[in-house]
């Protein structure tokens, strides 16, 4: 058992450990879907879904597993996620065929959402007042780089080990991260209730919830928002949900619904939401305009991505400090401001408007990402009771790949539209041209269609980036919901202080 004295900081370094494999884990894989394909003779189609099936289980299982941490510790959660990553890591990493590949990311999943629900609950009782201010903004800091950084890793373990080994580097640092759990992370959990037991019930209904959520975001794109399973998925989704919220009104439940009425916390979740629709859903179409516009390798275009991650971690570094001066609506509005004219500088990039204009953009979106998800994160735990810190931390962080899946299936559609009528207005607008100038394979074009394909597919870009703008612009107004509601007597009916506390 760890001393009081050490147990925080190793609570905030194995905590940050964990959700830095976790979040590597989201955008990693995704330069390296082509020699997955070619080296286990698949369609890149069918590959994709080693980035679905992470992203599906591992938003399903983010509220139950919250949830569960409350009533059974979170360090125990924390580590049995742990464990369950690594040996899905390194079953990914000797996956023989695509479906063994497939389903051995979607336990990695499971695991990754068991890591990653409890840790603003393990932070917020390692940690008070200030301190705890410090350790959220730090870990969402040290999260978000890493998020950033996974086309810059996955490119390097792509190109000098092979794709195998961005999943067989998780399992050493994932069998330390378990030993360091055990021997120096104190337990954390509510005080046991004799007479309340774990709701499998309503743990599956939230599972299926999410995942019935989930689904027509990853697959709507794909197949069609009119496909069999895309509807059956909605409609499954409506009524687990409606299930869902009548058995926690009920009470006892392991889910508490009740939670949603604290306008603090839902404001929270909904502004996480936001920030991961307008910030990674607009990842991956940037990434591939970089990659056709400039012709770069998966590392060389990760390596463009740099001033975003840069100005994350500069401007991480100042969180702390103007979370001690500002409050926090006001906070995550100015970060989602940022994002926005970040967003139209990419936009107007994306134009013609120059290789400056892009950093700028770049420069402008991380640093209002890293200004928004410190506060948010501070408010979702502040704003509970202690006891229910697990349910409010699984809550939000279940928000966040959500964000990420409609942002791709939004802007997705956004990209495809654009792309279309501007394909449309040459002779040339034929199902062949659309599938290369789509993935932004222009060398496979005649010499004479690519202005049309490259003109096209920036102008599609351009669009995506002036949609997302717009969600920043929402973000910006919804800010408001963050601030504490005053009672009668003129007092914040918040549990938690609205601003942060002045440093003494």
């Amino acid at each position: 058992m760890p001393s009081r004295r050490h147990g925080p900081r190793w609570t905030f370094a194995l905590v940050s450990a964990g959700g830095v494999m976790m979040t590597l884990d989201v955008t990693v894989v995704n330069v390296a879907l082509t020699d997955v394909a070619r080296d286990l003779g698949t369609g890149l189609g069918q590959v994709q879904w080693t980035v679905s099936a992470y992203s599906l289980a591992f938003g399903a299982l983010l509220l139950t597993a919250g949830a569960l941490s409350d009533r059974i510790g979170r360090r125990t959660v924390f580590v049995a996620g742990m464990g369950l990553f690594t040996l899905a890591s390194a079953a990914c990493g000797l996956a023989p065929d695509a479906g063994a590949l497939i389903a051995a990311r979607a336990a990695q999943g499971l695991g990754g959402a068991m890591v990653f629900a409890p840790t603003l609950a393990l932070l917020a009782a390692a940690y008070e007042g200030g301190r705890r201010q410090a350790a959220i903004a730090s870990y969402a800091l040290v999260a978000s780089a890493a998020g950033a950084l996974g086309p810059v890793v996955g490119g390097v373990f792509v190109e000098a080990l092979g794709w195998r080994w961005i999943f067989l580097v998780n399992v050493p640092v994932g069998v330390l991260v378990m030993a360091g759990a055990l021997t120096r992370m104190p337990e954390s959990a509510a005080p046991a209730d004799p007479g309340r037991r774990v709701d499998v019930p309503g743990a599956l209904l939230a599972v299926g919830f999410l995942l019935a959520l989930h689904y027509p975001l990853v697959t709507g794109p794909e197949a069609g928002w009119t496909a069999p399973e895309v509807l059956v998925s909605a409609g499954a989704c409506l009524l687990l949900g409606a299930a869902l919220v009548a058995g926690g009104r009920r009470g006892g439940g392991l889910i508490d619904v009740t939670l949603l009425r604290i306008r603090a916390l839902t404001g929270a979740a909904l502004l996480g939401f936001l920030a991961r629709l307008s910030s990674l859903g607009v990842l991956a179409f940037l990434t591939l305009w970089l990659q056709s516009t400039h012709a770069h390798s998966p590392l060389r275009t990760g390596l463009l991505l740099l001033p975003l991650t840069g100005s994350l971690l500069v401007a991480g570094m100042f969180v702390n400090r103007l979370q001690k001066a500002y409050a926090p609506d006001v906070l995550v509005a100015l970060g989602f401001a940022a994002q926005g004219l970040g967003l139209l500088a990419l936009a107007a990039a994306g134009a013609g408007a120059g290789q400056a204009v892009m950093v700028t953009g770049l420069v402008l979106l991380g640093a209002g990402g890293a200004v928004i998800f410190p506060p948010l994160m501070g408010v979702a735990v502040g704003a509970v009771p202690a006891e229910r810190t697990g349910t409010a931390s699984g809550l939000t962080n279940a928000c966040y790949p959500l964000g990420t899946a409609t942002g791709v299936a939004v802007f997705g559609a956004v990209f495809s539209g654009r792309l279309d009528g501007g394909l449309g207005a040459g002779p040339a607008g034929a199902a062949p041209l659309r599938e290369a100038v789509e993935t932004g394979r222009f060398e496979l074009l005649d010499p004479a269609l690519r202005p049309l394909a490259r003109s096209a597919f920036s102008g599609a870009f351009t669009a995506v980036c002036l949609a997302a703008a717009l969600v920043c612009l929402l973000g910006v107004v919804a800010a408001r919901t963050l601030r504490p509601v005053p009672s009668r007597a003129g007092a914040s009916t918040t549990r938690r202080r609205p601003r942060a506390p002045q440093p003494s």
